[in-house]
């Protein structure tokens, strides 16, 4: 049963903190349900969107194999969803700043961009999220862990990186007190047990797969088991078990694209499933069914967008080839040609190893692709020449700002969040 701890709140006296800020208050924070053995039972409308989520997911990986090279074309929608994961939670940065950022740091040059390098660690930990733990027979606090201390590596609050918190935490009003928090997690001593009970959730099998994504994004965020990154982290989760589950084997659809501009939804949805009292309730039950259909809906919509966007790679792929003329196959400037929409941004030396070919191929390729304008020179850090597939980096640009739309087109619908500038 879920219920509330009642704790005082003391401020140190000799932290040099206003009167305002030092108060003593009563606080409650919130434990929530365990979720092993708790009976969810989907209405009749959120089933059905939950199954159309599926549904759609499912297309999108099965139209996604019969593509060329469709893993470039997941990395740049994975890209997609980190920088959207990270907006939630305030790190604003546009497309082509990240992806020179990247580039940057794949050369060893420093970028000293600190958000662009926060990002590009939401990244990493997302890749290998999806890469190494949700192909692991169990999903383990310890992996969870991982996650998080990939996802802080290299940030200002690194030292938490990987650590369970072992003080009280809490979201919204002061910084210095929970007096006036929007919402106050479980006391740090219960977090250990409540992770337990969520990565033996991950493991069933019982929900249909969005449901069960939807179930643990919630519990994690309620539970916030972390100092910082929560937010990211248990948006990871997310895409953790859809892999782990065998939905989206091949693309994960940017669902926290949709979140991001869907943000009342989303917080509404959340606080919803933090009902007072048994499982069983009708108040629990209204609460887990209005998120589960809110997520439902925020996965369709991403797998809309997301088609869309492969299908626009595609038509720049067949224009390149149209501009440039006759390629052989399998030659340098082919393979290139397959490789950009992952790696927009290349140096030669970088495209080589991608590609598989030797230097000297290479930089002909570039420069037959340069020549008609599909690679730009630019500079990358302090004095690296590399050159830029501007028109992947645009369609980016132009998928952020759908989807940043709730009607998806912001010439009728304007966004509800920072967005990319519109492309002259």
């Amino acid at each position: 049963m879920s219920r509330v701890v009642k704790r005082q709140w003391q401020a140190d006296p000799g932290a040099g903190l206003p009167r305002r800020d030092r108060q003593l208050c009563s606080y409650e924070a919130y434990v929530p349900d365990l979720l092993v053995g708790r009976q969810f039972t989907l209405n009749g409308d959120v089933a059905a969107d939950v199954a159309d989520a599926e549904a759609a997911i499912t297309r999108l990986n099965a139209t996604a194999t019969a593509l060329v090279d469709t893993e470039a074309l997941a990395r740049l929608l994975l890209r997609a969803e980190c920088v959207a994961s990270s907006k939630i939670e305030g790190l604003e940065i546009g497309p082509r700043r990240l992806i020179r950022a990247e580039a940057a740091r794949v050369l060893g040059d420093p970028s000293g961009d600190v958000t662009a390098d926060e990002v590009l660690g939401n990244i990493e930990a997302m890749s290998w999220a999806v890469n190494t733990l949700a192909s692991s027979e169990e999903i383990t606090i310890d992996g969870l862990l991982e996650i998080h201390r990939r996802l802080l590596a290299g940030t200002r609050h690194e030292k938490f990186g990987g650590m369970i918190r072992e003080e009280q935490n809490w979201i919204g009003g002061s910084n210095y007190n929970p007096c006036s928090a929007s919402y106050i997690p479980p006391p740090y001593e219960v977090v250990r047990e409540l992770l337990n009970d969520l990565c033996t959730f991950c493991n069933e099998d019982a929900l249909p797969t969005v449901a069960q994504a939807a179930i643990v994004h919630a519990q994690f965020e309620t539970i916030h088991p972390f100092v910082d990154g929560n937010g990211r982290t248990g948006r990871a989760l997310i895409h953790v078990i859809l892999r782990h589950r065998g939905l989206a084997e091949r693309v994960l659809p940017p669902i926290s694209l949709v979140l991001a501009t869907r943000a009342a939804d989303y917080i509404s949805g959340l606080t919803a499933t933090r009902y007072r009292g048994d499982a069983i309730s009708q108040a629990a039950r209204a609460g887990s069914n209005l998120w589960m259909g809110t997520f439902a809906s925020a996965a369709t919509r991403s797998v809309t967008d997301a088609v869309g966007f492969e299908q626009r790679v595609g038509e720049i792929e067949k224009a390149w080839r149209e501009r440039v003329g006759r390629i052989r196959a399998d030659s340098a400037t082919d393979r290139l040609i397959r490789a950009l929409p992952g790696a927009p941004i290349v140096t030669v030396g970088g495209a080589s190893e991608l590609i598989g070919r030797s230097f000297q191929q290479t930089n002909e390729a570039i420069g037959r692709l340069a020549g008609v304008e599909i690679l730009n020179q630019v500079t990358i850090g302090k004095r690296n020449r590399a050159f830029e597939a501007t028109d992947i980096v645009d369609a980016f640009t132009d998928l952020e700002r759908q989807l940043g739309s709730p009607e998806g087109d912001t010439l009728t619908s304007p966004p509800t969040r920072r967005v990319p500038y519109r492309r002259a």
